[in-house]
């Protein structure tokens, strides 16, 4: 199911294990196709032991290029690791996948999308992606929430209205993520970018009944485990499902976009709010998804958000998917 070629090989080591050879190995981007912005399917399915995951496509941010976007890096620098992995230079891709997970007679949604244009005008695919998979909206028992940043829960919430969308699914989030952002003092506390997202979360998410709030490491479904990965939030989260002798994490924003942070996991995004906690936690999982051979998907990893890292020094070589 996991494809590997040239084109597709993101880092120098992961280009060397392909090859077979003990250094590593660059390869530029002039002898490749480049990468789509968008995909030309809406959906893609494939199974990790009993477990059939459906990858949806909701969408992309075409976010212009801002000096601001990294800490410590600049724009001629996520410029160069774009054009390195065979992507637009044009702006910064930011691709929204969301994983559907069939297990147990159940279906479970992980992160519920951005909302229908709510987030981004480009990101309005999720319904008609999930229904040309086969997947009633309907029909979504649980709902597990990484954090509550727009583009992972404006979907829980009808554009205007505010009105919850999945009123009868159990919501699952950690503890730490809810009450950080439902805290009757965080609005004032917030950026002035932030606080409509914030006012918007605290108006309307204590209203609802079916969120089940759950702590780090808890199970949270039969062979679903929450694990708190902090930094992008305080209380994001990633979570490992298991089904026989495998696994899949569902790591959310820890990685981002694997083109700029797998070779640079040193960078801080000013997406993250805490720098330094996100960087120590992107190498706590992923360094616990290669030496545990855990397959992987991310919220913005190239469509359909899966792949493979490895190690490459202190960075990290990606492989995506090719579909």
């Amino acid at each position: 199911m996991f494809s590997m070629t040239r084109r597709t090989l993101l880092g120098s080591a992961a280009a060397a294990a392909a090859f077979g050879l003990a250094g590593t190995l660059e390869f530029t981007r002039p002898a490749f196709a480049q990468t789509p912005v968008e995909p030309t399917v809406g959906f893609y399915k494939y199974k990790v032991g009993d477990i059939e995951i459906t990858a949806i496509y909701d969408g992309i941010w075409r976010k212009p290029h801002d000096p601001a976007f990294f800490a410590n890096a600049s724009v001629d620098d996520t410029k160069a690791a774009l054009a390195k992995a065979g992507l637009t230079t044009d702006f910064m891709p930011i691709p929204l996948t969301v994983v559907v997970l069939k297990m147990n007679g159940k279906l479970i949604m992980m992160d519920a999308g951005s909302g229908v244009g709510q987030w981004q005008t480009n990101a309005t695919h999720l319904p008609a992606n999930m229904a040309a998979a086969g997947i009633d909206y309907k029909a979504i028992d649980t709902i597990m929430i990484s954090h509550f940043h727009p583009d992972h829960v404006w979907g829980l919430m009808e554009k205007g209205t505010s009105a919850p969308v999945f009123p009868n699914a159990e919501l699952i989030v950690n503890a730490a993520e809810y009450n950080w952002w439902t805290d009757p003092s965080r609005l004032a506390k917030l950026p002035e970018g932030r606080k409509p997202a914030g006012k918007r979360i605290a108006d309307n998410f204590p209203k609802w009944k079916n969120w089940k709030l759950v702590e780090d490491g808890a199970e949270v479904a039969p062979g679903i485990q929450i694990i708190a990965a902090p930094g992008h939030t305080p209380g994001h989260s990633v979570y490992l499902a298991n089904s026989g002798k495998e696994q899949i994490m569902i790591s959310a924003d820890t990685m981002y976009v694997p083109a700029l942070l797998a070779p640079h996991p040193e960078w801080q995004g000013s997406y993250d709010q805490d720098g330094p906690t996100a960087i120590a936690t992107r190498h706590k999982i992923i360094d616990r998804v290669i030496s545990d051979n855990i397959r992987i998907s991310g919220s913005h990893f190239p469509f359909p958000g899966t792949g493979t890292f490895v190690k490459d020094g202190n960075a990290y070589g990606f492989t995506p998917v090719e579909i």
